[in-house]
């Protein structure tokens, strides 16, 4: 069933306005009919929850081997990152020429506290480290709730035809917003039922939360500042500034964290609420969501919308399903793995690109369908802070086996204990005395002896952070460290 909307805005005597924040709106419903309106373009399904899974540790992954580079300025990923992660998606990206979940991922994990920026690149934290062993639908959970909170973008930012946005009090601020808009797809959404977005934004206006996107609409514009300007009468509705926004927070976030199944067309042309301003005959589109017709809210998000209490795939829906719609073919249906006695990995059949990282990291490639495991190859994927188990969980799923074969298992328990063996303290400034004596009268000093530690006959240690305790120290009892 598609259900299509017109909103208008009434000023309070009934007549229908222009006038910005503070006018009460009216929904007119246009009619309700048992099939979507022929526009010619037949719309994309994509059931979303199974690939939010897969592309977050694809996404990790991706991650922890330095693949992917942001700017510390913006926070924002780089062209090449951005083409890097739509490569390891389950299904792609939403659309092959303009990157959404792509573009999104990078700053769900920062925002979640899962990725760092170090040098210009994304870097996992021990948080998201740690993530790569937590069940998926938790970390989705932990994203969602930070994005609301943390965001590091104002999505409007994405809807690049409207200008003027970086002008000062442009904008309303987008923590309260972005909290309002979250809070209205909780609350107007049902489990398991489609709902197209117009009738979405039909429920948003009349019955909350209520939010406003613009603080000052005379600063807003498309195309030309003067003739172009959202001041207008006429020429600002709720769907083209409070719409947008709910379409990039619902498309570009929610959607690639798989909260919502979608069903999408082409951008161009698919709205033209824009159509009667100055500078909209030269574009096609407001922004690169116009194209989303209709959401499902999913069992995956339920749970991470606190709808229910645990996430239960719901393969009826198609949230544990591999079809992904009419395009796809039996070759995604993806093939167990072989994992040897004599520590051999072999692939029957194909991987994706995630999955490739991980054996790399873990494993020495011996050829194109076989790793080698060994000693050596999982300490140093714990040294650059991987941890068995996460591979131990991938290599037990894919065999399709409850138990992997002795020697690995034997493998991995002598990995994982060598690893415990050794912690880092991290950097300690080395301090030389001219003689033990002088060592032994600063080391066991009552305040000294809690402050450095003596290493060898004439050597102290001081960590950097009580450097300066340790100069006090030392000048009371007669001595000074020059620098």
């Amino acid at each position: 069933m598609a259900v299509r909307v017109q909103i208008v805005e009434v000023d309070g005597d009934g007549a229908e306005s222009g006038s910005g924040a503070g006018a009460d709106v009216a929904v007119e419903p246009l009619g309700v009919t048992d099939e979507a309106p022929d526009d010619g373009e037949e719309l994309t399904e994509r059931l979303t929850a199974r690939d939010a899974l897969a592309d977050l540790l694809a996404v990790l992954r991706l991650c922890a081997v330095g693949k992917l580079r942001c700017s510390e300025k913006t926070s924002r990923p780089s062209a090449v990152t951005v083409t890097a992660v739509a490569e390891v998606l389950r299904h792609g990206d939403f659309y092959v020429d303009d990157p959404i979940a792509a573009f999104a991922w990078p700053l769900l994990l920062q925002a979640g506290g899962l990725a760092e920026i170090v040098g210009g690149r994304l870097t996992l934290t021990a948080k998201g480290r740690a993530a790569l062993t937590k069940p998926p639908a938790e970390t989705i959970r932990l994203l969602w709730k930070r994005w609301l909170s943390h965001a590091l973008l104002d999505e409007m930012s994405r809807i690049e035809e409207i200008k003027g946005q970086r002008s000062a009090r442009a904008l309303t601020a987008a923590g309260p917003r972005r909290k309002a808009a979250g809070e209205a797809l909780a609350m107007h959404c049902a489990l398991g039922e489609w709902m197209p977005v117009d009738l979405l934004f039909g429920s948003m206006i009349t019955e909350g939360p209520q939010f406003g996107v613009a603080r000052d609409l005379w600063k807003l514009y498309l195309d030309d500042r003067e003739y172009g300007s959202l001041g207008y009468d006429g020429h600002h509705g709720w769907t083209l500034l409070e719409g947008r926004y709910t379409l990039c927070l619902l498309f570009e976030y929610a959607g690639t964290l798989g909260l919502f199944d979608l069903r999408y067309g082409s951008a161009a042309g698919a709205r033209d609420d824009f159509r009667d301003n100055w500078g909209a005959d030269w574009i096609d589109c407001l922004s690169r969501y116009d194209g989303l017709a209709e959401i499902r809210l999913n069992r995956l998000g339920a749970y991470v919308l606190g709808l229910s209490d645990r996430y239960e795939p719901d393969a009826a829906a198609g949230e544990d399903d591999d079809r992904q719609g009419e395009d796809d073919d039996a070759d995604d249906i993806l093939e167990p793995i072989k994992v040897l006695p004599s520590l051999d990995v072999v692939v029957t059949g194909r991987l994706v690109p995630s999955e490739e990282l991980l054996l790399d990291a873990f494993a020495r490639r011996r050829s194109e369908r076989v790793w080698a495991l060994s000693l050596a190859s999982l300490l140093v994927a714990i040294e650059q802070g991987r941890q068995p188990e996460e591979l131990r969980a991938f290599l037990t799923s894919r065999a399709a086996v409850d138990e992997l074969p002795a020697a690995v298992r034997t493998l991995f328990a002598d990995a994982t204990a060598r690893s415990g063996q050794l912690r880092d303290l991290g950097y300690s400034k080395v301090v030389e005395c001219a003689d033990p004596a002088l060592a032994a009268l600063i080391g066991g000093d009552r305040k000294l002896r809690a402050i450095c530690q003596r290493i060898g006959d004439r050597h102290l240690a001081v960590s950097p952070e009580r450097e300066a305790d340790f100069r006090a120290a030392v000048r009371k009892l007669g001595y000074a460290l020059p620098l």
